[in-house]
């Protein structure tokens, strides 16, 4: 069953095509700074609904493309390789959403898969 998203003011919202069975903490700079909990899905399994004034941020030389809403900055969703082999895959692509913005949603009972981004990469 399709389960949809929104940031705070509502100006970027999604869904995605089934509640997310685990969510992933990432302790990089980045994200422990910005505080997502991540669920992974395939590009067909997203669908952006509205995105009015989303942006982007691109660290240089990073594959890793963030999204965020200009007008609350809420960190909504990423696009990145998948992860094959503890490797970037060169031709897979996943979507990142930031659960915590799932609406209706309880992620309390959810498994929390922890990364060590910090270390990683």
């Amino acid at each position: 069953m399709a389960v949809t998203g929104s940031c705070h003011c509502g100006a970027t919202r999604f869904e995605v095509s089934e509640a997310p069975a685990s969510v992933t903490r990432c302790n990089c700079t980045f994200c422990s700074k910005r505080g997502g909990l991540w669920a992974y899905y395939r590009p067909e399994q997203f669908k952006l609904l509205a995105s009015d004034r989303s942006t982007l941020y691109q660290r240089s030389g990073s594959p890793v493309k963030h999204h965020h809403c200009a007008v609350c900055g809420c960190g909504t969703y990423m696009e990145s390789p998948a992860w094959v082999d503890f490797k970037p895959h060169p031709t897979l692509i996943q979507i990142g959403i930031n659960a915590r913005l799932l609406d209706d949603f309880d992620l309390e009972p959810l498994p929390v898969r922890f990364i060590d981004g910090k270390n990683l990469w």
